[in-house]
């Protein structure tokens, strides 16, 4: 039995597993940020789901370094020997949660995901994950010839970089009020509320608002504001795609890109994603997915401890 958890700067799902990581015997989902730890939501779902697990495996938004994670998108930090010793286990792994979703590719079938670009038939090779939600975040899967290995990176924190006039002065706005403009600053749900009120000036509305507002063309602001998100997205997918040479596809995930399909469908983000120069056609053939599973981390979680599991006992 295996305790896994995926922590986001919106929502904390906790679930307890046993053979089978694409069904919990339970779930839980809490708001991240109605709880002060990670350990009192443990608390409140041990207390409704009494169990002793072997292992527990948490996938969390920010980076993992000497078994304690900052939390990237909320005031707590999380950390694995307070964990060992709340749930008394020896076992605890914490993971980015980037790369709790690599590790969670392998758990899903074709309903999973949604197909962008088919890519070439013979497609193979490394893989890179690029996820909207809260946040940015990015994860490769190195390729060794039989299998793919997941391994965490923080590429979503790099500079910005702008592609044309509209998108310096989104650049240049948002330096004036944030020390250093990264890619999630623009392509996130925070990112989409940054453009919104570069076009607007101003705003109280949330990410999700907007969103809605531009797949049902109320707000003329809001379209456009998606619309320079997703080409910001698809740019920014392209180069990492570069980045990790992920010519075994690039899979899109979060919670914000199930929600836009619609939009990801309409060519912009492709043209986005491939608008390399030289390198077009190298782009124009990696499998592009969008992840529909929102377990996928949760699952990942739960294949990663079994592995470790497994390297313990060997």
């Amino acid at each position: 039995m295996i305790l896994a958890g995926d922590i986001g700067g919106t929502n904390t799902r906790l679930a307890l597993f046993d053979g089978d990581a694409r069904e919990p015997f339970a779930l839980e989902i809490y708001p991240s940020g109605a709880h002060s730890s990670l350990e009192e939501m443990l608390r409140a779902f041990l207390a409704v789901h009494p169990a002793a697990p072997e292992a527990a495996a948490f996938g969390i938004a920010g980076p993992v370094r000497d078994g304690r994670v900052q939390v990237t998108n909320l005031a707590w930090p999380v950390d694995a020997a307070g964990l060992s010793l709340m749930l008394g286990l020896d076992h605890v792994l914490l993971l980015n949660d980037l790369e709790a979703n690599a590790w969670g590719l392998a758990a899903l079938v074709g309903d999973d995901f949604h197909v962008l670009n088919e890519g070439r038939p013979e497609a193979a090779g490394n893989a890179a994950v690029c996820s909207i939600g809260t946040g940015l975040g990015e994860a490769g899967l190195f390729w060794d010839g039989e299998r793919h290995h997941p391994f965490a990176c923080e590429g979503g924190h790099t500079d910005f970089a702008p592609l044309g006039d509209q998108q310096e002065g989104l650049r240049e706005f948002l330096a004036a009020q944030y020390e250093h403009v990264s890619y999630e600053r623009v392509c996130s749900g925070m990112g989409l509320v940054n453009i919104y009120r570069y076009f607007a000036g101003s705003s109280s509305l949330t990410g999700s608002e907007i969103t809605q507002l531009a797949l049902s063309r109320e707000d003329t602001m809001a379209v456009a504001a998606l619309d320079l998100m997703v080409d910001i997205y698809g740019a920014e997918s392209g180069n990492l795609a570069l980045k990790l040479m992920a010519t075994g596809g690039v899979y899109l995930g979060g919670g914000i890109a199930p929600r836009i399909l619609s939009k990801l469908e309409d060519g912009a983000f492709m043209r986005a994603f491939a608008a390399k120069g030289r390198f077009a056609d190298l782009l124009a053939g990696i499998p592009v997915r969008v992840i529909l599973n929102d377990r996928t981390a949760l699952m990942g979680a739960v294949l990663a401890a079994e592995a470790s599991l497994a390297r313990l006992r060997a």
